[in-house]
């Protein structure tokens, strides 16, 4: 699947390593870029890792940053989609645009309250209906970029 203007998949601070190998295969079979920042909970050598992304790492474009700030600073005309269980809309309500840039964060945490309050129009959430407290992170990113990608028609002819 080839997009003109791909969209962006930012992990800040993941920790498990199957995870980051999924989304990356996600990423891979998207045309996506993924972009790790900050600190890593494993290495990039991690056998659990290169499991998870099969043998597709090749089709993945990874890059990494030391903090997201460095990363906005790179894109400054970037929009910049912020993922919380805590935020005020639906990302079923939100309209994406092809070369967001969706942002999740590390799987204990989650990204930090202050930029989801602080970006209110841009923070998007999974809802969850049941009593289970949230979802898989290459669970969420799959749910997430799939939308985007619909969205923006990058499915059609695919």
């Amino acid at each position: 699947m080839s997009l003109r203007q791909p969209f962006h998949i930012v992990l800040v601070e993941p920790e498990i390593p199957p995870n980051t190998g999924n989304i990356a295969r996600l990423c891979g079979a998207t045309g996506t870029i993924l972009h790790l920042v900050g600190k890593l909970g494993f290495s990039t050598d991690d056998r659990y890792l290169k499991r998870a992304g099969l043998d597709y790492w090749s089709e993945v474009d990874i890059r990494y940053w030391d903090d997201l700030a460095a990363l906005k600073e790179a894109f400054p005309q970037g929009r910049f989609i912020y993922t919380s269980k805590k935020a005020p809309q639906s990302y079923l309500q939100f309209r994406f645009c092809p070369g967001d840039f969706i942002v999740f964060g590390k799987e204990t945490k989650g990204l930090p309250e202050e930029l989801i309050e602080a970006n209110p129009e841009t923070a998007v959430r999974i809802p969850i209906t049941g009593k289970v407290r949230s979802l898989n992170l290459s669970t969420s990113a799959g749910i997430v970029l799939y939308e985007a990608l619909r969205q923006t028609g990058a499915l059609e002819g695919a």
